[in-house]
């Protein structure tokens, strides 16, 4: 009797699980896998645990698959959303089940990764589905900087769900599939007049030029990759260290680099040339990108002087603070490659918003308690030094030969500082200016003038930079540091 049960109860788990044929192959006709399929990509073979397999409402079942399972042999809670039932969208069976994954997440110490395809809210719940994301939202935000979140959008994520991609950690977006929006195109398109699709709206181009995701991937294969990849270098929460995985030497030197080739110094500096990088599209002027150097995951912060002349847009200060903000959650170093001539002169119309990223990154760093070590390869200008160089905002500051340490560039200084002397002066003016500005960066603002005065700590041979930060990182993993007490700052916003 009992063998005959199992058997029904088997075949009634079964067609709940295999979901609905037409649905499915409606799913696949539009290039998209399965939620069901995603999983099983995502975690090692014959790991996943479903849970709540079977909770259903109505007929269906809630629309979201959820479980644990490992990644590389390190446990993760994960939840699936199925567009095969209906579009995906929220209702009160698919959030209870998400927060049952987001409760264990916290009382286990794993990191939490989301499978993202909804349409947005059932509408037909009303009130009920309105609550439903607010549950979710509430707990991901505490659940925040306590286990990583990732977050992929691997089909249409739009309105409610949509907040949720971007309550975590790090978002990826797969090409093709992906369309991040507030609102769909039949809104936008109505509410506007104007004709738009989803692509336009919320594709990954459009994303990532928006810093509306982190990483974008050609495909849901690469998405899922990228992921497994941002997982291996971060820690399963902030209780423990990211792991330690030597694939370098430690005392590689460096090629000759010109400080301008950002490309070029991240390689050199990362173990195995191996870094990602987030939010590449958007903040050009400062480049973000996790990797590991000698063995341990830091975030390297790179100035890009090729971008806008190095000056500092609003976009660039808040992608950098986000980060530095995200490594410090957990204790991850953060090692900062500083070429900045500053903040770029605003719009009339942004000096607030330029005033606030800047402040905002000011505050990143300031409150981060994770070790900090700065190298100063080209320019630190004004608030580039202050922010990012400082002896108050670094444990370690090194400058190469050549860098320029100064409140104004050259150009600016001579303006302020040799007012005579260019007036006086017989040569023609573009060779007098010329001739004081390299005075001013050579005798006053250049490496040996700053570590005389105590703003950084050595001039250093620029071969020598990856040694030297090894080291440093070395001696400050044993770093103890913590706020003054208090509910939480008031960063600017």
């Amino acid at each position: 009797m009992s063998e005959q049960n199992l058997k029904q109860v088997l075949a009634k788990k079964q067609a709940i699980l295999q979901g609905d044929a037409d649905r499915i192959a409606k799913q696949r006709a539009a290039g998209k896998l399965t939620a069901r399929e995603r999983v099983m990509k995502l975690l090692d073979a014959g790991s996943f645990v479903e849970m709540d397999a079977l909770v259903s409402r109505g007929e269906d079942y809630a629309g979201v698959i959820t479980g644990y399972g490992t990644v590389q042999d390190r446990p993760v809670y994960l939840f699936a959303q199925d567009f095969t039932v209906h579009g995906g969208a929220m209702g009160e069976g698919q959030a209870a089940k998400i927060c049952k994954v987001l409760d264990l997440a916290q009382k286990t110490g794993a990191p939490v990764i989301a499978l993202c395809d909804s349409a947005g809210v059932r509408v037909d719940e009303g009130a009920a589905a309105m609550n439903a994301y607010a549950s979710i939202y509430n707990k991901m935000a505490k659940l925040s900087g306590v286990v990583p979140m990732i977050a992929l959008v691997l089909g249409p994520v739009v309105g409610g769900a949509a907040l949720m991609a971007q309550l975590a950690d790090v978002s990826i977006e797969a090409s093709g599939v992906g369309q991040l929006m507030v609102y769909g195109p039949q809104v936008v398109s109505a509410m506007t007049g104007k004709t738009f699709d989803g692509k336009t709206l919320g594709g990954a181009d459009a994303m990532a030029a928006q810093g509306g995701v982190a990483l974008t991937a050609e495909n849901e294969d690469e998405a899922i990759s990228l992921a497994v990849q941002v997982l291996d270098l971060l820690p399963g929460s902030n209780a423990e260290d990211a792991p330690i995985v030597d694939t370098d030497d430690l005392n590689r030197v460096l090629p000759a680099i010109d400080a301008d080739d950002s490309d070029a110094l991240l390689g050199a500096m990362a173990d195995g040339a191996s870094y990602i990088e987030l939010y590449k599209a958007w903040g050009k002027e400062l480049r973000v990108a996790l990797t590991r150097m000698g063995g341990r995951t830091v975030g390297l912060v790179a100035g890009n002087a090729k971008e806008n002349d190095g000056m500092l847009t609003p976009a660039a200060a808040a992608k950098a603070a986000r980060f530095i903000r995200f490594c410090d959650c957990y204790s991850i170093p953060v090692v900062s490659l500083i070429n900045s001539k500053g903040v770029a002169v605003p719009d009339a119309k942004a000096q607030s918003w330029t005033m606030i990223t800047a402040a905002q990154l000011l505050y990143a760093y300031a409150e981060a308690t994770t070790p900090k070590v700065s190298v100063i390869v080209g320019n630190a200008i004004g608030q580039a030094y202050v922010a990012m160089g400082g002896k108050a905002n670094a444990d370690m500051t090194y400058a190469w030969p050549g860098a320029v340490i100064s409140a104004l560039t050259p150009e600016a200084a001579v303006q302020v500082l040799y007012v005579d002397e260019l007036k006086a002066d017989t040569k023609p003016a573009l060779e007098t200016r010329a001739d004081l500005e390299a005075k001013f960066a050579a005798d006053v603002a250049d490496g040996v003038a700053a570590a005389k005065a105590g703003m950084i700590d050595d001039v250093i041979d620029p071969a020598e930079t990856r040694k030297h930060v090894i080291a440093a990182l070395e001696m400050l993993s044993s770093k103890r540091e913590s706020n003054p007490p208090k509910k939480h700052g008031n960063l600017p916003l």
